[in-house]
C-alpha cells in the first residue's frame, strides 16, 4: 500500500472532485473527502477456453508449446493410439502411434517428440518427427505412471513410475537420441506424478496418494526442494526448474488447483476453469496448455494459461444497511436498488419489504415494498425504475404472482404474473420491458420452464425455456439476454440464450453452479459470479461470456450465493446472499482501479 512518505516530493493534483477520466498513474487529492487515490491497472495471470480436442481421453501425454502442441495416447473406453495436433485454436488428428497406450511418458515439440512406458505396463519407446511414430530402444525398466522432462526425440529423461507388479520405483533413466540409460534415482519412490523441464534440469512434482513432495535434477542427481502447497497426483505440469506450472490433479478428489513455481516456493494462483486430473500438458509457465483428462467423465476441455495480461477485478463497495439474501435488485454499480429478501433461516419474520438505494458509495433506506416477501425476482435500468416480482411472503409452498413498481419514491402494486413464481427465477429488463423465467412454480419443485414477458403494464406468457430450473443467473434486456446455471434438482451448467422471442442452448458455464448472480447488457457479453456448486458449498468463481465461451477471471473478494446484482460484464455490482450478508462487491472487467491510500 502506498504511502504518504513514499511520494513524498513529488507534485500532488488538489482537486474537489475525482478526475471524470483520469490516466492509468495519475494520483490526485480530493478536498471533497479528504482521501489521496490513484489509478492504476491490475495485471494478473488467467486460464481461457482454447479448442477441444476431437476424442475425449485420460492420462494422455503432451508435448510442445501453448498454439503448437502434441496429444498422445491416453484412455478412452480403453488406451488409444490417438495423435492430435494443436496450431492454437484447433486440434487435427494426425498420425498414430504404434503401440495403444495410457499412462505414458512423454515430451519434446510438435515436430519432436518422445513417447515412452504406459499401460499396458511396457518398455516401448516411440519417436515421432513432426509426420510419424517410429519405435527406437526400449527404457531398461518397464513401468507405468511416470515422470518426464526433455526437450525433443533426442533428449529427454524418464523417472518413477510403476512396474508390472505395481511397485512404485525411483528409477531414472537419460535418453541421449539412440538408447536409456540408468542414472541416479528419484529420491522417494512416485508414480502418478509430473514431470517438467529437460534431461538436464528436471522437476519431479507430486505424486500418488495426494503427495506433495517436489524433487529438481540437476542433470546429475536428484534433491529434494519446496513442496507443493496442495498435494496431488496425476496433475500436469509445464516450464523449467526455474519457472513452472502446476495445474489439476487429484488431491484426493479432482481439483482445478494451479500453483507457479518460481525456482524457490510454489505459489497458488487462479484455478483451472475445469478441474481434471490425468490430463495432457505442454507450454511454458506463462504461455501454457492443459488438455483432456478426467473430470469426471473424460474430457475434450482444452485451456490456455496466459501471464502478466490485464484482468478484471473486484472490490468491496459500502455495506447495505440490512444483510439479507434471497432478494430482488436492479440498476447499475453506481445506481442500484436493493429490496425484500430474507434471512436465514426462512420463517415469516425473515422476509423483509426494506428497499435500499446505492449511489456508487453507501446505502441509504427508502421506503419499504407494500408486501413482506423474499425469493423474489428484480430488475430495472437505476435505482430510480424497477420492478419486484414474484417470491413468497411466509409459506415457501406458495409463491406470489404479486408485482411492484418502483418510481424512485413509493412501491405500487400493478398487474400480477399468470403464474407464481420464485426461488431463482431469470430476470432482466428495465421497467418498462422485462422477463422473467424459470424458478419454481406450482407442480414445479426442481424448476419451472415458464417464460413471461413484462411490457410496462402487463405480463404475458411467451415461449419456455427449454429446461426447466431453479436458482438460475442471468442478464440482459428484454430482447436479448442469458440464462445460466440453476438446479433441477442439481447445480449444472446449462446456457440458454434469449432473442426477444425464444430461448436458445449455447455453451456452458465451465463450472455447475445454482444461485449466482449475472450482469452484462446482452445475450454476447455477461458475468457470472458466486452462488452453490454442488454439496451446496458457496463458491467465489466469477466466469465472463464474450458471446460464445465463458472464461474463468478473477474470483470474488467474498464468496456470496443468491445475492442481488447489477450493472454490465465490466461494471457490475453483487450485494446481500447468503449467509444474510450485506455485502457489497464492485467488478471492473476492464483492470482498471481507482486506490484510496493510507497517509501517515
Amino acid at each position: 500500500m502506498t504511502t504518504y512518505k513514499e511520494i513524498n516530493g513529488t507534485d500532488i493534483e488538489v482537486v474537489a472532485s475525482d478526475p471524470s477520466n483520469p490516466l492509468v498513474g495519475e494520483v490526485w487529492y480530493n478536498t471533497t473527502t479528504q482521501k489521496l487515490k490513484g489509478y492504476r491497472q491490475v495485471i494478473g495471470n488467467a486460464w481461457s477456453t482454447g479448442g477441444n480436442l476431437n476424442t475425449a481421453r485420460h492420462n494422455l501425454k503432451g508435448a510442445g508449446t501453448q498454439t503448437a502442441a502434441l496429444a498422445f495416447g491416453g484412455f478412452d473406453t480403453a488406451v488409444v493410439a490417438l495423435t492430435e495436433s494443436y496450431n492454437g485454436s484447433s486440434w487435427t488428428e494426425v498420425a498414430d502411434l504404434n503401440t495403444a497406450r495410457g499412462s505414458l511418458g512423454g515430451d519434446g515439440t510438435q515436430t519432436s517428440a518422445l513417447a515412452f512406458g504406459g499401460q499396458p505396463v511396457t518398455a516401448v519407446t516411440e519417436s515421432w518427427n513432426g509426420s510419424s511414430w517410429t519405435e527406437v530402444a526400449d527404457l531398461n525398466t518397464a513401468r507405468r505412471q511416470l515422470g518426464q522432462a526433455g526437450d525433443n526425440n533426442t533428449a529427454s529423461l524418464a523417472f518413477g513410475g510403476e512396474t508390472p507388479g505395481a511397485a512404485t520405483v525411483t528409477n531414472t533413466e537419460n535418453w541421449n537420441g539412440s538408447s536409456w540409460t540408468e542414472v541416479n534415482d528419484l529420491n522417494v519412490s512416485e508414480n502418478s506424478l509430473a514431470g517438467t523441464g529437460s534431461n538436464t534440469s528436471a522437476l519431479a512434482i507430486g505424486g500418488g496418494g495426494a503427495s506433495a513432495k517436489t524433487e529438481a535434477w540437476n542433470g546429475t542427481s536428484w534433491f529434494a526442494v519446496n513442496d507443493l502447497n496442495t498435494g496431488r497426483g496425476n496433475s500436469a505440469a509445464s516450464g523449467t526448474t526455474s519457472a513452472a506450472l502446476a495445474f489439476g490433479g487429484q488431491s484426493p478428489s479432482v481439483t482445478g488447483v494451479t500453483e507457479e513455481w518460481n525456482g524457490s516456493n510454489w505459489t497458488e494462483t487462479n484455478d483451472l476453469n475445469t478441474a481434471r486430473y490425468s490430463s495432457g500438458g505442454a507450454g511454458s509457465s506463462t504461455s501454457a496448455l492443459v488438455f483432456g483428462g478426467f473430470v469426471p467423465p473424460n474430457s475434450t476441455a482444452t485451456e490456455e494459461w496466459n501471464a502478466g495480461i490485464t484482468v478484471g477485478a473486484w472490490v468491496t463497495g459500502g455495506n447495505m444497511n440490512t444483510g439479507r439474501n434471497s432478494l430482488g435488485g436492479a440498476g447499475t454499480q453506481t445506481s442500484a436498488l436493493a429490496f425484500a429478501g430474507g434471512a436465514n433461516p426462512p420463517s415469516p419474520t425473515g422476509s423483509f419489504a426494506n428497499t435500499e438505494s446505492y449511489n456508487g458509495t453507501a446505502w441509504a433506506e427508502v421506503n419499504d415494498l407494500n408486501t413482506l416477501k423474499r425469493s423474489n425476482g428484480g430488475f430495472g435500468a437505476n435505482n430510480t425504475a424497477a420492478i419486484c416480482v414474484g417470491g413468497y411472503s411466509s409459506d415457501p409452498a406458495g409463491g406470489l404472482t404479486q408485482t411492484e413498481l418502483w418510481n424512485g419514491y413509493v412501491w405500487t402494486e400493478v398487474n400480477d404474473l399468470n403464474q407464481d413464481k420464485y426461488n431463482g427465477m431469470a430476470n432482466f429488463g428495465t421497467s418498462t420491458a422485462g422477463i422473467v423465467a424459470g424458478g419454481v412454480a406450482p407442480g414445479t419443485p426442481t424448476g419451472t420452464a415458464n417464460t413471461e414477458l413484462w411490457n410496462g403494464s402487463n405480463w404475458t406468457e411467451v415461449n419456455n425455456l427449454n429446461s426447466g430450473r431453479r436458482g438460475l443467473g442471468s442478464n440482459g434486456i428484454q430482447t436479448s439476454g442469458l440464462a445460466y446455471g440453476g438446479s433441477a434438482p442439481n447445480p449444472g451448467t446449462q446456457n440458454e440464450s434469449w432473442n426477444g422471442t425464444s430461448w436458445t442452448e449455447v455453451n456452458d458455464l465451465n463450472t455447475p453452479v445454482d444461485f449466482s448472480g449475472g450482469a452484462g447488457a446482452s445475450n454476447t457479453s455477461a458475468l457470472n459470479f458466486g452462488g452453490r456448486k454442488g454439496g451446496g458449498s458457496t463458491i467465489a468463481l466469477t466466469e465472463s461470456w464474450n458471446g460464445s465461451v465463458w472464461i474463468n477471471v478473477q474470483n470474488m473478494n467474498t464468496g456470496l450465493n443468491d445475492m442481488a446484482t447489477g450493472g454490465t460484464n465490466t461494471n457490475a455490482l453483487s450485494f446481500g446472499g447468503g449467509p444474510n450478508s450485506a455485502v457489497t462487491q464492485e467488478w471492473y472487467g476492464d483492470g482498471i482501479l481507482t486506490d484510496t491510500f493510507t497517509t501517515s
